[in-house]
């Protein structure tokens, strides 16, 4: 199968792949979201080393028991053939109601089928109140 947009990217292709990843990542469905991904995708998210969709779908789940009231946003930042660079925010309230805010980038690499064969993010939080929110 195909997931389009494919390589190589332009511009607007590229806008167009970082909005279908906001899209599915506020979606939190973990099965949705790595079904945009390789079968044996590799990933770094800020320490952890995770790999495939089987991993991805795990990481995720427990990514949002604990991210409650999760919400994302992508910004493009550049573009070559097969790879975007994204810039992001998201916030969310953990268990305990405590708020935060994540900064990060993200690089990603694209087989020729579209879908996504390496994601390295770099993330920081922030502690905001509740009434910091920007999303």
């Amino acid at each position: 199968m195909i997931k389009n947009p494919i390589p190589p990217f332009d511009k607007q292709s590229a806008e167009l792949k970082i909005q279908l990843a906001e899209d599915a990542w506020n979606s939190q469905d973990p099965i949705k979201v790595s079904m945009a991904y390789t079968k044996d995708s590799e990933w770094r998210n800020r320490s952890q080393f995770i790999n495939g969709r089987e991993e991805i779908q795990k990481f995720l789940a427990n990514k949002w028991e604990n991210e409650l009231e999760y919400k994302l946003k992508k910004e493009y930042w550049a573009h070559s053939d097969n790879r975007i660079a994204v810039r992001f925010i998201y916030e969310y309230r953990n268990k305990s109601g405590a708020w935060f805010r994540a900064y990060g980038n993200e690089n990603w690499e694209f087989d020729a089928d579209g879908y996504m064969q390496k994601r390295y993010a770099s993330i920081n939080d922030i502690s905001i109140s509740e009434s910091e929110r920007l999303l």
